[in-house]
């Protein structure tokens, strides 16, 4: 399991159509292959700072077949008006625990 880790800071006064926006754009991941949910998490220390929380098989699933799917244009076109900046995506996999 890798688990895809976008932080997104989304420009002030947007976070009621950020959100709304998310929630539209999740069952665009929960059908793309090798997606095995999604969640976007609000940073308690900053009213414009998230976390999306997206678990994949491996990082092709997200970087190549995601990446590359028309859902991935419309999850952009949902979320992508609400961003400050482009959204830092990192990788990761579980080591311990």
């Amino acid at each position: 399991m890798v688990f895809e880790m976008a932080n997104i800071e989304i420009l002030p006064g947007h976070a009621a159509d950020f959100e709304a926006g998310v929630a539209q754009a999740l069952p665009l991941f929960a059908r793309a292959a090798g997606c095995h949910g999604a969640e976007l998490h609000r940073v308690m220390e900053s009213e414009d700072r998230y976390v999306l929380l997206v678990r994949w098989d491996s990082v092709d699933d997200h970087m190549v077949r995601f990446r590359q799917s028309p859902d991935f244009q419309t999850w952009r076109q949902l979320a992508g008006p609400h961003f400050a900046q482009s959204p830092e995506v990192v990788h990761t996999a579980v080591v311990c625990g």
